[in-house]
C-alpha cells in the first residue's frame, strides 16, 4: 500500500462526511422552515374559522341557520321568491 492509498482515501471518506453534513443541515433547515410556515398558514385558517363562527352567532339565537340562511328547502315555502313551487333550482 502506497502512501498515496493511506493519504487519499481518507481525505475522500472526510470530505463527504463534510460534504454530507452541509447538505443535510440545509435540507433539514429547509424542513424547519416548510413547518413553521404550515403551521402559521394552520393558525390563520383556524382564525377565520373562529371569526367565521362567531360573527355567525351574533345574530342570538332566534338567528336563521342551516338551510333556511342558504335558501335551501326549509326555508319559507321551499322555493326562491317568483320560482314555481316544483321546479328544482
Amino acid at each position: 500500500m502506497t502512501f498515496g492509498h493511506i493519504f487519499f482515501i481518507p481525505l475522500v471518506a472526510m470530505a463527504g462526511m463534510l460534504l454530507g453534513f452541509v447538505l443535510g443541515a440545509r435540507a433539514a433547515r429547509n424542513t424547519m422552515d416548510l413547518e413553521k410556515k404550515r403551521d402559521a398558514e394552520r393558525e390563520a385558517a383556524r382564525a377565520a374559522r373562529a371569526a367565521r363562527k362567531a360573527a355567525a352567532s351574533v345574530g342570538g339565537p332566534g338567528a336563521a341557520t342551516g338551510a333556511a340562511e342558504r335558501g335551501g328547502a326549509a326555508s319559507e315555502g321551499g322555493a326562491k321568491p317568483g320560482t314555481p313551487a316544483g321546479e328544482a333550482r
